[in-house]
């Protein structure tokens, strides 16, 4: 089964935030809490988590892309 992994609210103000680096790569394999992207707000840099272990299916935002809170960042493929 894939699932998406959604970028969740950073904070009360936080809506968009950029794609700086990408630490898990299409194909790699990730357990739950392994960090996948690291992402900037207006004020801090976050990396955001695995929520699923599983193999990294696709990137559906690229480095420097503006990123909406609740939109899909890639889809780990947890079967």
């Amino acid at each position: 089964m894939i699932e998406p992994v959604l970028l969740a609210r950073l904070g009360d103000t936080v809506d968009k935030v950029v794609i700086l680096q990408w630490l898990a790569a299409v194909g790699d394999r990730v357990a739950v809490g392994d960090p996948l992207v690291l992402v900037e707000t207006d004020k801090v840099e976050v990396e955001v988590e695995a929520p699923v272990a599983g193999t990294i299916v696709d990137h559906a935002a690229a480095e420097d892309d503006e990123v909406a809170t609740g939109a899909v960042l890639c889809h780990i493929d947890v079967g």
